[in-house]
């Protein structure tokens, strides 16, 4: 109930924005129709993602699953796959940084940490 009436919300502020923009009006009962419309449309998207993820054999609903789901709206589509990939740069972009700072620490990272524990097993066996 709350997360309907924070879509319709959303769909009101939005509705005042185009008003202003476009020199139009949206009546009360419009506006509740397309909030209506829209919280349908997000059940049938969050149902078809949990179907792709299952059907993959997943848990989780991954990006991929997401690009499935627009892949009828070029744009979208195009759109998705930009942010996603934006994201990924981010996160290698904070990976690296985070390797460099913990080895200015003289801090090692998880597969040093490993080679060294397999170097001292290996020298207390001989």
């Amino acid at each position: 109930q709350r997360l309907k009436a924070a879509v319709h919300y959303t769909v009101g502020g939005l509705c005042q924005e185009v008003e202003q923009d476009k020199e139009v009006q949206f009546s009360k009962q419009s506006i509740a129709a397309i909030s209506e419309i829209t919280f349908r449309q997000c059940e049938i998207f969050a149902r078809d993602l949990e179907m792709f993820a299952r059907h993959a054999k997943r848990t989780t609903v991954t990006v991929e699953d997401v690009k499935l789901l627009a892949r009828r709206s070029n744009s979208l589509l195009k759109y998705i796959t930009q942010k996603s990939e934006e994201l990924a740069s981010s996160n290698m972009e904070q990976k690296e940084k985070k390797k460099k700072s913990s080895a200015a620490k003289g801090e090692r990272t998880p597969g040093e940490q490993e080679a060294a524990v397999t170097e001292n097993e290996d020298s207390n066996m001989a």
